[in-house]
C-alpha cells in the first residue's frame, strides 16, 4: 500500500535570481513523486506530477516572492494502482523567494581609466519572470530600493582593495593615474540576515597604463638584464679580439716577410 513506499529525503531549495529548482532523493523505484508547493496564504499548487525525476522547477509558482512556501513531495503509485488512498509526502523546510534567493552575477557592460578616473557601468541580473509586455523583470524591479552593489577595486599586482556602493548602475571612483586597476561588481540586500551578498562579477583590470613590466613582471626585468650583459660585454670583448687578431695578423706577415728575404 501506499505507506510502504519510501517517502523524499534530504529535500534542498537551489534558486538564483529566483528560479528556483527543488532538489530531493532517492530515485523512485516502481513508484513516482509529485510536488506540492503550499503558501502561507495562496492555494495548493501541484508540479511535476508523477514524475520519475528527483528534481522539480517550480519557479512559476512562486511568483508571489514575498510569500513563504513549503513543498510536499508526494510519493505516488502509477495510475494503474493507484487505491486514491492519501499518498505518503514528505515535507521540505520554509523558503521565501524574497530573503532567501541568491544574486547573481552583475554583468560589465563598459569600463574604462581616463587620468584618475575609474568607470564601471554594469547590468543588472535578470530573473525570469515578465511584463505585461514580455520583457523580462531585473531583480533591481524586484528588489528596488533594498539592493545594492558594491565596486571593488584594487591596484593591479597589489592586494589591498577598495570598495564603494551605490544603488545606480555606474561607479566612478578616484585612482592613481597611470596605475593600473582592477576590479569586480557584487550585488548586496544589507537588510539580509542570511545571503546579504550576491556572487561576484568577473574580475576585469584596465590596461590603459600596462608597461611590459607589468604584463610579464620580473621574468621580463631578468631577460633584458642578460641581453643588455651581453650586449655590453660583446661591446668591451669584440673590439679586443680583433686588435689581437689584427697584430697576430701582422706579426705573421713580419714572419713571413723575414723568410722570404732570408731566402
Amino acid at each position: 500500500g501506499p505507506e510502504e513506499l519510501p517517502t523524499a529525503v534530504n529535500i534542498t531549495w537551489s534558486s538564483i535570481n529566483f528560479k528556483t529548482i527543488l532538489q530531493w532523493q532517492p530515485k523512485p523505484s516502481g513508484y513516482f513523486y509529485t510536488v506540492e508547493i503550499h503558501g502561507r496564504t495562496s492555494d495548493v499548487k501541484r508540479k511535476c506530477i508523477r514524475t520519475s525525476e528527483t528534481e522539480c522547477d517550480v519557479t512559476d509558482v512562486l511568483r508571489n516572492v514575498k510569500e513563504t512556501y513549503t513543498a510536499h513531495i508526494l510519493s505516488v503509485m502509477p495510475v494503474e494502482m493507484d487505491n486514491f488512498e492519501e499518498p505518503p509526502f514528505a515535507v521540505s523546510e520554509k523558503f521565501t523567494p524574497y530573503s532567501q534567493t541568491v544574486i547573481g552575477k552583475p554583468e560589465i557592460k563598459d569600463y574604462s581609466q581616463k587620468g584618475s578616473k575609474l568607470n564601471v557601468v554594469f547590468k543588472d541580473p535578470l530573473t525570469p519572470y515578465v511584463f505585461p509586455n514580455g520583457s523580462f523583470q531585473s531583480i533591481q524591479d524586484i528588489f528596488q530600493h533594498d539592493l545594492e552593489y558594491k565596486l571593488y577595486y584594487w591596484k593591479d599586482q597589489s592586494s589591498g582593495k577598495k570598495d564603494v556602493t551605490t544603488k545606480s548602475h555606474n561607479f566612478e571612483v578616484s585612482v592613481d593615474s597611470g596605475k593600473n586597476y582592477c576590479f569586480y561588481v557584487q550585488g548586496i540586500i544589507p537588510s539580509r540576515r542570511e545571503n546579504r551578498n550576491g556572487q561576484e562579477s568577473t574580475v576585469l583590470c584596465t590596461s590603459g597604463g600596462r608597461s611590459i613590466l607589468d604584463e610579464y613582471g620580473t621574468e621580463v626585468f631578468i631577460i633584458l638584464a642578460v641581453i643588455a650583459v651581453a650586449v655590453i660585454t660583446l661591446a668591451i670583448v669584440l673590439p679586443v679580439v680583433l686588435c689581437k687578431r689584427k697584430k697576430a695578423k701582422k706579426a705573421r706577415a713580419v714572419r713571413e716577410k723575414e723568410l722570404l728575404n732570408g731566402v
